[in-house]
């Protein structure tokens, strides 16, 4: 029995102590490590062995792979594993120096070891250490066929070869690796066939005993999504001890959670965290350097700095142009809050409707008024015609994500969307709670004819509760008051990950003394949700009186 858990990670990352655990056969794991030793790193002065280069981290690595397999029966006990390390770290090049040993030592005669990486700038980053190790080798060069142009090592005795692919440009379909290595998985998570691309590649393992699959990866440039976000959520389950997963293993070099929120990253004497290879390959002093740099760069420059070099996970991409309540959202969230309860604790609801174009998010947003502490309740959701996941094929891990989720709705018809969102608002009708929908003035039609329906088949509401939201600068009433009630505490919303996304991709722009946020500011990033917030929030900042007292009931459609 053995335990891939480390429950302690936090306190050992802080002292300095090894989170990864000891190999499961210790005499196979030293074979493999002394010829992992061996190899040359070609691009550091004077070509020194990993042996006298690497920190015991790196050992340790090495020792809990090659470790895990267990001789007599010929199999691999651990049979995934996934690295998330700092930028700098050697990654590429130990994935080299993993897979080349795997080669060398490797039995079965014609077995393809791969290496797979989302582009061919980044397979170089491994090929050409793994090429330069055999090159400066006289006994691995007579052993090895190189042949760079298709990026494979060949053993010349047991024909088993190393070949590093791209996915940009190579195929990894009909691969029967025993062992496969994936660098830098958060580009992959980006890329809306990843999934179904890595499976296909990973396939062979199910006729190999023996075989293994490790994933590296920095944190992503922006807010984790698709497969990167998918191992990264269940890695840190498994080494939380909320998964039991014996066959998979791991090693996270990330900022506790206390240290994330204090801002204790910032402190050089931290760095060490997730830069194990600090003083080796990363220079603590070229990092201080570097952040004080990096500090006041707009467009989100420093957040992904921290991100790449610190390991920070960004959440709000915080951009210099960001809408201002984007600092105050997360404070406000409130991850036991739903629709349900939103409706049980108001007195009071308004809706607000945005988008809903073949290339676009239809984004719907409801805010009660909490009938004892008076504070604003929020809840979002959006929808999508498939269409848009081929047209923004950018963005299709991210609603893909977000459908899980359960934020976002994929319709395969087009109208599909109109009619979930009109059973949605039927469902605040029938409370009684609902005050005013509020939606772009410019956009009424096909929704305003969802709502209110046909003489014969009437809709939820009737069309003086529909009003027409001016949008550009004429919203910024909203745009401000939704801020101060963030600051303030004064909202609490659902922590959906779809609205992080929005308001995170939400950019200001100023003209004169007036300012707004509008979907063309942002470009292809969706912030339709948010758009609809602020629509009902134009509303409810109206204080409407609870439902049955209103003076709106009487007026016919009005603008804002």
């Amino acid at each position: 029995m053995w335990d891939t858990s480390c429950i302690d990670w936090a306190s050992r990352l802080k002292n300095g102590r090894s989170i990864i655990p000891p190999p499961l056969f210790k005499d196979g794991a030293g074979e493999y490590l002394e010829v992992f030793k061996s190899l040359r790193v070609v691009d550091l002065h004077g070509k020194p062995t990993f042996g006298e280069c690497c920190d015991e981290w790196v050992f340790d690595f090495v020792r809990s792979i090659f470790g895990a397999y267990d001789s007599e029966t010929g199999r691999q006990l651990i049979r995934e594993y996934f690295l998330l390390i700092s930028k700098k770290n050697t990654k590429s090049t130990i994935a080299a120096g993993i897979m080349l040993t795997a080669t060398i030592k490797c039995w079965r005669e014609d077995e393809e070891h791969l290496i797979i990486a989302p582009t061919k700038e980044v397979a170089d980053n491994s090929y050409k250490p793994a090429a330069g190790m055999i090159r400066s080798d006289p006994e691995l060069a007579d052993l090895f066929l190189v042949q760079d142009h298709i990026r494979t090592i060949t053993n010349r005795n047991t024909k088993s070869s190393l070949k590093v692919v791209s996915a940009d440009t190579d195929t990894v379909s009909g691969k029967k690796s025993g062992r496969v290595l994936v660098d830098e998985l958060w580009v992959f998570g980006k890329k809306s066939n990843a999934e179904s691309m890595l499976m296909e590649a990973t396939g062979g393992q199910a006729s190999r005993d023996e075989g293994w699959v490790i994933y590296l990866s920095t944190q992503s440039d922006e807010p984790p999504a698709g497969v990167f976000l998918d191992k990264l959520n269940y890695y840190r389950d498994v080494r939380d001890g909320k998964i039991e997963d014996r066959k998979s293993l791991g090693i996270l070099y990330e900022f506790p959670e206390d240290m994330v929120e204090s801002k204790a990253y910032l402190k050089p004497e931290n760095f060490h965290i997730t830069n194990p290879n600090l003083g080796r390959s990363v220079s603590a002093e070229w990092l201080k350097d570097q952040l004080v740099k990096n500090q006041n760069k707009q467009g989100g420059a420093f957040q992904q700095f921290i991100a790449k070099h610190l390991n920070v996970q960004i959440g709000l991409n915080l951009r210099s142009d960001r809408w201002p309540g984007a600092d105050f959202w997360e404070q406000c969230g409130d991850n036991t809050l739903n629709l349900g309860n939103l409706l049980q604790r108001s007195e009071v609801v308004t809706v607000g409707i945005d988008g809903g174009g073949l290339d676009d998010l239809l984004g719907l947003a409801v805010i009660g008024r909490d009938s004892e502490t008076g504070i604003w309740l929020h809840w979002a959701k959006a929808w999508a015609h498939k269409s848009v996941l081929e047209r923004r094929k950018s963005e299709a891990p991210k609603l893909r994500d977000f459908e899980r989720d359960g934020d976002v709705s994929i319709a395969d018809k087009v109208g599909d969307d109109v009619k979930e969102v009109t059973g949605i608002i039927s469902i605040i009708a029938d409370t009684g709670l609902l005050e005013l929908i509020g939606v772009d003035q410019h956009g009424i039609g096909g929704i305003y004819e969802g709502l209110v329906g046909t003489d014969k088949e009437p809709g939820p509401v009737t069309s003086d509760q529909i009003v027409g939201i001016s949008q550009g600068w004429k919203l910024q009433g909203a745009v401000k008051t939704v801020e101060r009630k963030l600051a303030g505490k004064q909202i609490a919303h659902c922590a959906s990950p779809l609205m992080y996304w929005c308001v995170g991709n939400a950019k200001i722009v100023q003209s004169g003394n007036a300012i707004s946020i509008t979907k063309q500011a942002s470009g292809s990033a969706k912030i339709d949700p948010l758009m609809a917030t602020f629509n009902a929030a134009q509303l409810m900042a109206l204080n409407p009186e609870p439902r049955g007292r209103s003076s709106y009931n009487e007026r016919g459609l009005i603008f804002i």
